[in-house]
């Protein structure tokens, strides 16, 4: 008997769709456009089964819009920028561009096999000249536009990779990667300036309906607008230069609680006093040795110096604060300065603790109307408390009332004045590392910073230096000490100068590649014709990860891009709906006390044989469910070692009993996100040559609503595959009918003989009601990404076509629709089924079916029957039945007869449309 064999299959459909370039996109003007693209990949190396799921999404919704009549953009690149690169060159010799492009070459042949109908022509990598030289282009039109400038800031400095390091990138006050403990350095560093859009960012969340509502939230806690109080404290006796701390809060009304003024190590009056007091420069020193992000301050012990100032309390004029040093405030915040309320704020409590300064309450909780004191209570602003020490508003107000009250009284006695500002900071994009797109500026001691001339892009990256390979195991920038390319001309003057060695963050790059496929290899970073056609992108995929500082610096640039003229003002809002999918999932393999050679460094003598837990890939286990009902695993290797049959059930489980004795078991860990340092993953490519692309396609999209977490397991991937060659088998069998010329009886896996007719009437016209049912509503499911609700309804589908009774040109149509339905899931074996049922052209290019309403109307309803309570059987009948009708039905109903045994029920209640009632 023929069978289904996506080895054959897949590989045809994907050749037919190439030769006929199904997929190009194509600008024309008279059809409707739909953009969608997946947030493209960094080439690691190797695709999983999250790319599979992503790409699967994407793919799903182009091609379903491509029958609806779009033009469809979707397009594929690579995040090819960044340090993995470079660390691969500094661990494994060689080069970041050669390892680059060769993951890039690996990822696309492994992509290649899904399917996916991806425009391949559009294809880019953002570490290619053509695509890093117009993005310099807009990186000089942005600095004469004022969007980019130049200044000293404080960054994370590894002194021993000599470069600047995100706040990710320090764990515990030490680099990620070589270990040194980083410093807190002030840096000339570029920076964007998207702080002067922070405004407009957050108000146009609002207009993103299309947006997941957690993501908007995200966002608009990243933006951080408060409305707050810009006051000074004024200095007692205070070095030359200053005669006040200028300071910014977001909770004026607790200013009675004030205890302490604080300052950050890089504050000017900080730096003026450790330049005469060592004390307060080692001080100094220790504290930017700390990471600069919030968490990592919140975490670490809270110290401070009493620098021996004093300031007095904008109120009072006899009340005096100590002013401190403190390692928990960043110069970036604010005014770099804080006045410290220890009863409302947690920080400032165990601050005020250990320097053993006071505690005052400025309101308390009330429960049952009654104040009850809290250490550090800090209420939601919308809560009631009761003040004890209030300016002008009522004893029991909330956080917000007082706020405002506090403001309102400080500005009319000139304390301060109210002010709003963002958490959101310009965009520091300074890195110091080769992999990234070089700054197109020189510096001349003559003209200073010059940009370069646009004639003169795309600055390229050098490959060797001076004939010999970059030596990427020397710490630092190699531009730095790259003579021939670090050293040119001035611009401006002809001079000697030297380029900036500094690269753009790698975000830069991932900010604006959408733009770049809509006219992928123009000299201009854009078309404005081709933008105005495709933009903005109709639909954008991707994970959740990515939520804040991408789509933030994403909805930045394109708003920089209008201004410049590379995008219409429609595109400042570049991505119309945003879909966040969840991870997939795989349960971890830990074999236990594993013998094997000693690792590295632990000690040992090389060839001591010790034990360690190893952990295993999926293929390299074997699971069973034991007598108890608990599943277990062994290590195929330790079975094939044994000379047992991995696949031997009665093998597994004697290998079970040795690995117990031997300690060498392997534990099943619980279902987490796949990581190859766990080595829970699953290669595609392996589900792809035993499955085909269909069965990881369709097992993705069935196994849980998208946005949530899928477990990847064996049994699901079988599951999936067994029920495609179900499709293909009752495909094949009404192909076979046909072929013989009329109507025959087949013989199906699943169904049993159906016997055929020419015409069968209620059979056809119940089958087609079902159809038209499962095109409603596995098109509403794609429409609002419930694939997996699509999914179930193409199963149920499968089981009524397998079923049914109705002739042979009904379940023709029938097949060949739901073919057209599983097409954006499972386009091979759709192909297959459309070109063996004698559909025209490819199935691709179809357009999609559209569900008859008239066939959607239900003139009849199914009518559960309960006898004494519980659910025996049912009967179907005319919608408009009369109730003494649908009496008569229920009695004569086998199971309500067998029941009473020849008696009358004590009840029969109908409820028309719902359900019958019998009480025997």
């Amino acid at each position: 008997m023929a069978r289904y064999t996506p080895s054959e299959i897949e590989p045809r459909w994907q050749e037919a769709w190439a030769a006929d370039g199904t997929f190009t996109a194509k600008r024309e003007e008279g059809r409707p456009k739909y953009y969608v693209l997946e947030m493209f990949p960094y080439p690691s190396g190797r695709i999983h089964m999250g790319h599979v799921r992503n790409y699967t999404m994407g793919d799903v919704i182009a091609r379903y819009k491509m029958s609806c009549g779009f033009s469809v953009l979707h397009p594929m690149g690579w995040d090819a920028f960044g340090m993995p690169a470079e660390n691969a060159a500094m661990e494994r010799g060689g080069h970041p561009k050669d390892w680059t492009y060769g993951n890039i070459r690996d990822m696309r042949e492994q992509m290649k096999p899904m399917g996916l109908s991806i425009d391949w022509s559009r294809e880019f990598a953002t570490c290619d000249p053509e695509y890093y030289g117009q993005q310099q282009a807009m990186f000089l039109d942005f600095l004469e536009a004022g969007l980019v400038y130049r200044k000293n800031a404080t960054v994370n400095w590894d002194p021993v990779d000599m470069t600047v390091l995100a706040n990710e990138q320090v764990i515990e006050g030490k680099g990620w990667r070589s270990g040194a403990t980083v410093e807190r350095r002030e840096l000339t560093q570029w920076f964007f300036k998207i702080s002067d859009f922070a405004e407009e960012l957050l108000d146009a969340l609002d207009g993103l309906d299309d947006w997941p509502e957690k993501v908007k939230l995200m966002q608009r806690n990243w933006i951080g607008k408060s409305r707050g109080l810009q006051m000074a404290f004024s200095l007692i006796d205070p070095p030359e230069g200053f005669d006040r701390v200028e300071v910014y809060t977001t909770r004026p009304d607790t200013l009675m609680g004030a205890s302490f003024l604080g300052i950050s190590p890089d504050h000017p009056l900080a730096k003026t006093l450790e330049k005469d007091n060592p004390e307060i420069a080692a001080f100094c020193a220790d504290c930017r040795k700390m990471g600069t992000s919030e968490e990592e301050l919140e975490k670490a012990e809270k110290k401070g110096f009493d620098t021996g100032l004093r300031v007095r309390h904008p109120f009072d004029t006899a009340w005096e604060l100590p002013v401190y040093i403190a390692n928990f405030i960043l110069m970036d915040y604010g005014t770099g300065a804080i006045f410290g309320c220890p009863a409302h704020d947690q920080r400032d409590l165990d601050f005020a603790r250990k320097y053993d300064l006071p505690v005052t309450d400025t309101f308390v909780a009330l429960e049952n109307g009654e104040p009850v004191e809290n250490d550090a209570f800090v209420p939601p602003k919308t809560e009631k408390v009761r003040w004890l020490k209030a300016f002008a508003w009522d004893e029991i107000a909330t956080g917000e009332e007082a706020v405002d009250a506090a403001i309102a009284f400080c500005e009319e006695n000139g304390v301060g004045q109210g002010v709003t500002k963002f958490r959101l900071r310009d965009w520091g994009l300074s890195r110091q590392r080769y992999w990234g797109c070089p700054i197109p500026v020189v510096h001349c001691d003559s003209c200073g910073v010059v940009p370069e001339k646009k004639e003169n892009l795309p600055i390229a990256l050098p490959y060797d230096e001076g004939g010999k390979p970059i030596d990427f195991s020397i710490p630092g920038n190699p531009l730095d000490r790259h003579p021939t390319w670090r050293d040119c001309t001035c611009p401006k003057c002809g001079a000697p100068a030297k380029r900036e060695t500094d690269t753009m963050d790698t975000f830069v790059d991932s900010s604006w590649y959408f733009a770049r496929f809509t006219a992928p290899h123009l000299t201009t970073p854009t078309d404005l014709g081709e933008a105005e056609y495709w933009m903005n992108v109709d639909q954008y995929i991707g994970g959740i990860e990515h939520a804040i500082l991408h789509l933030l610096y994403s909805r930045f640039f394109a708003r920089a891009m209008h201004i410049t003229g590379h995008l219409p003002e429609k595109a400042k809002e570049p991505f119309n709906a945003l879909f966040t999918q969840g991870m997939v999932t795989h349960e971890i393999y830990l074999r236990l006390g594993a013998w094997g050679p000693p690792v590295e460094g632990s000690g040992a003598v090389a060839d001591e044989a010790v034990r360690r837990n190893l952990y295993l890939f999926p293929e390299d286990v074997v699971t069973l469910t034991d007598d108890t009902g608990q599943r277990r695993a062994v290590s195929r290797y330790l079975m094939q070692r044994a000379g047992r049959d991995p696949e031997n059930p009665d093998d597994v489980r004697a290998q079970l009993s040795e690995d117990d004795s031997e300690n060498e078991g392997v534990e099943i860990i619980p279902s987490a996100k796949m990581s190859k340092s766990k080595k829970n993953v699953v290669d595609p490519v392996n589900i792809i040559n035993a499955f085909g692309a269909d069965t990881a396609r369709w097992f993705m999209l069935s196994d849980s609503p998208p946005e949530r977490d899928v477990e990847w397991t064996a049994a699901g991937a079988e599951a999936a595959y067994k029920h495609l060659g179900r499709v293909w088998r009752i495909a094949h069998g009404i192909s076979e009918e046909l072929n013989e010329g009329g109507i025959a009886s087949y013989e199906s896996e699943d169904s049993g003989k159906c016997e055929g007719a020419a015409n069968k009437g209620e059979d056809d016209l119940t089958l087609r009601r079902a159809l038209h049912k499962t095109i409603h509503d596995v098109t509403m499911g794609v429409e609002s990404f419930g694939f997996n609700t699509s999914v179930a309804k193409l199963y149920a589908f499968t089981n009524v076509l397998a079923k049914s009774s109705a002739s042979l040109a009904a379940r023709r149509d029938a097949a060949m629709v739901m073919a057209q339905l599983m097409a954006p899931m499972t386009p091979h074996l759709s192909e297959e089924v459309w070109d063996m049922l004698g559909g025209e052209g490819l199935i691709a290019n179809a357009p999609w079916p559209k569900a008859d309403p008239a066939l959607l109307v239900e003139d009849t309803v199914t009518l559960p029957i309960q006898i004494n309570g519980k659910r025996r059987s049912e009967i179907r009948v005319p919608k408009d039945m009369a109730k003494e009708e649908i009496e008569k039905l229920a009695l004569a109903d086998e199971a309500v007869v067998k029941a009473l045994q020849g008696g009358s029920p004590k009840k029969l209640i109908v409820v028309p449309g719902r359900i019958v009632n019998v009480v025997v």
